[in-house]
This record gives structure tokens, sequence and C-alpha cells, in this order.
């Protein structure tokens, strides 16, 4: 059996323990360890991957110029996909209303105190604040608190510096190649225990919630997993077209990495595997390494999506009508913020709190959908994964550092199973 199927049917054992669980405070509490004891796990590894692989990869350019390159083109590649996204989301909230749907005052509330004050942290640190952050003063502070702009910060330079030396830097890349085939090994073996974690979190969220939560916002929550499902099918069908390749084969290669990043609602649980896979999908190592840890940061097209419709529904249902101004300033603020937000915990609901009250939506209004973010989370996170891959094949090909036969070769491998 493979591990998207394993990884399916600890999903659904997760739904059925949450079912049956549902506010068993001793079994959420097993559920919820298990889970962390897995996320745990994959976080052990995606610092030692990213260090090793995009430093190697760094060093493989050797050329400043073109790494400025390479960079420059990906953060306009970023810039563009989500924008088209907030643009999408709005568009098919304007379409659809789905906040007119529902009385506002009949549902349940939710606490969201923990992001109210991440909101209030990253608004008082600011624009500065986050570039300044991303420079490291010591680079293993950064990775003991998981800070992965500045790693990948730090790495790219020492990456320049091993290249600028020559013969005598063959030795850390020899290992640093070694370090990235270890911890791929200990990937493989962690990814074992991948369907135990899904069951766990998957279980700790309904148990928590109950499927009661998501019946009267069954509409938005409907809404926004077909305009993420619309996103991927056709705007990035339609890139991939572009760039000479179809987006089905690129689903079919990642389809266990897609699976893992909805149930556990997490990018990291897949970053390492998606570095292994992006490189062996056809893309240089350098381009691989540098564009998915970036992307983990600044790529997040279905964050966007979820944050345009969930300011819009929030709009529709106090009845706040927006003019065409004012959503295109929405639109302006959430590209703004959702940068500025790059690496916060909860960074989606934390840009919603710093978002709507620019078009004048109370903050309560949040603590209403608070109780379904998990939900909207898990897709948000897949189309998040889905994005970033099909990033490394278009910087790659844009580069010209991909290799076409490989690629088939790698995909032909998939469709015979």
């Amino acid at each position: 059996m493979t591990l998207g199927w394993q990884i399916l049917i600890g999903l659904v054992l997760g739904v059925i323990f949450g079912i049956i669980f549902y506010k068993n405070n001793t079994a959420i509490t097993t559920m919820q360890n298990i889970g962390t004891m897995f996320i745990n796990l994959i976080q052990m590894i995606v610092l030692p991957i990213v260090v090793s692989c995009l430093t190697v990869g760094i060093a493989s350019m050797g050329d400043i110029k073109k790494l400025g390159r390479v960079g420059l083109k990906t953060i306009i590649y970023f810039e563009l996909m989500t924008t088209i996204a907030i643009a999408l989301g709005m568009i098919v909230a304007n379409v659809l209303h789905p906040g007119t749907m529902i009385d506002i005052h009949s549902l349940h509330g939710s606490d969201i105190s923990q992001y109210m004050a991440t909101a209030k942290s990253a608004q008082h640190t600011g624009i500065w604040g986050t570039l300044l952050g991303i420079i490291p003063t010591n680079i293993f502070r950064s990775l003991a608190n998981g800070d992965m702009m500045p790693v990948i910060f730090f790495s790219v330079f020492f990456g320049l510096g091993i290249a600028a030396i020559g013969e005598k830097g063959q030795i850390l890349i020899d290992a640093l190649n070694a370090v990235a085939e270890v911890m791929f090994k200990v990937t493989n073996w962690v990814m074992h225990a991948a369907p135990i974690g899904v069951c766990a979190l998957i279980g700790v969220a309904l148990a928590e919630m109950g499927i009661g939560a998501l019946i009267p916002l069954g509409y938005f929550v409907a809404i926004a997993y077909v305009t993420m499902a619309a996103f991927i099918l056709v705007i990035m069908g339609i890139v991939a077209k572009i760039f000479g390749f179809s987006i089905f084969d690129l689903l079919l290669v990642i389809k266990d990495e897609i699976v893992l990043a909805f149930s556990t609602a997490s990018s990291e649980a897949v970053l390492p595997k998606m570095i292994e896979k992006m490189g062996k999908f056809g893309s240089s190592q350098g381009i691989v390494s540098f564009v998915i840890p970036t992307g983990y940061t600044f790529n997040l097209d279905g964050s966007a999506i979820y944050q345009s419709i969930a300011a819009l529904f929030l709009a529709q249902a106090y009845h706040i009508n927006l003019s065409i101004g004012q959503q295109i300033t929405l639109l302006v603020v959430l590209m703004i913020t959702s940068k500025g937000m790059a690496g916060v915990p909860g960074a989606s609901f934390v840009v919603l709190l710093a978002t709507i009250s620019t078009i004048g939506v109370p903050v309560t209004g949040l603590t209403f959908i608070a109780g379904i973010d998990r939900i909207v989370d898990m897709g948000r996170t897949a189309v998040n994964v889905v994005g970033n891959s099909l990033a490394t094949v278009v910087i790659g090909k844009s580069e010209k550092e991909f290799d076409e036969e490989k690629s088939k070769k790698y995909i032909a491998s998939f469709k015979k199973h």
C-alpha cells in the first residue's frame, strides 16, 4: 500500500475518532500530543535539509549575478501569482455572496486572543522590522528558533563563499551533500509515521470543534475549496501549459505530499520530500533548493484566496457594501500585509486581523470563523504546496535548467503504478 493511501486511511480514522471523542479531554490531549510529536519529527529534519541543499545549490550556481536574476524572477513570479489568487478570491466572493447567506450574530464565537497578540507584535515590528529580521545576527540562534528566512539568507551567502574559494570549498560541498543524503534517508523513516500523525491531527481538530461547527459555515468553506481547486486546475494549469508541461503530471508526482500537507495543515511536513522530488522531476538542485524554501515563506496562494474570500464574507455578513475603490484598496493591503506577516505563526488569520479594519469590519467578526480556520487551513496549505512545486519548474525552465528527459522518465515511473 502506497504512503498516499495509508495517509488517506489515517485521515478517515481521524475523522471517526474526532466524532467519537468529541469534547473528550483525555482523548484530545492524547491525540494532540501524538500529532505534535509527528510535526516535531518533521521540524527536526527541515532546517538541516534546507541548509545543506541550499548551500550546495548556491555553490553550484557560483555566480552572484545568476543568483540575483533567479531571486528576482522568483519574487516577481510569487508576487504575480499571489495577486491573481487574491483577485480570484474577491471575484468569487462578489459573484456568490457567501456572507449574505447567514446571520452573523447567530454564530458561536471562538477565542482569538493568541492571534490578536501575534498581530499586535507583527504590526509593531512593521515592514522594516521584517526586513531587518531576515539578516541573522547569530545563525545558530536562528537555527534553534526555526527562523526560515535568516537561515536561507545565511545559506545563500555561505554557498557563494564556498564557490568563491574554488577547490578548497569542495570538502564542504562533499560534507553537505552527505548531510543532505542522510537527512533524506531520515525523512523516509519519519514518513512511516505520517498516517498515525495525520490520524491524530485530524482527530483532535474535529474532537475540539465538532461537526456541528461546520454546518452554519458550510457554504463559506465549500466556496473556499472550490475556488482553491479552480486556481490549481485553471490558473496553475494555464501557467504550466505556457511553460510546456501538464499540471496533471505535476499533481501525479506530488499527490502523496498534497495529501500529507492537506491532512496536517503544515507545509513543513512536506518540505523535505518536495525538495527531493522536484529535483527528480527535472529542475536543477540550485533552483529547487532556493525556490522551495523561499516559497515556503513568500508563496502563499492558498492563503491569499482564503484571506480575500474571508474579508468579503465578513463585510457581506455585516452588510458593509464595498465600492470598487475600497476593494482595490483591500487587494493592495492584502498584498502588503501577506508579505509583511511572512513566517508569523497563524499568518493567514493574523493577516485578516491586520486587514479587515481597513474596510470597516469589526475585529470580533473573526471570532465567528476562527472555529473553521483549521478546516480551511488544510486546503490552503495544499494549494501552497502545489504552487511551490509549480514555481520550481517555471523558474527552472526559464533559466534553461530543466532536464526534460529526466522529467519524462520520472513521470512515467508514477504512471506505471
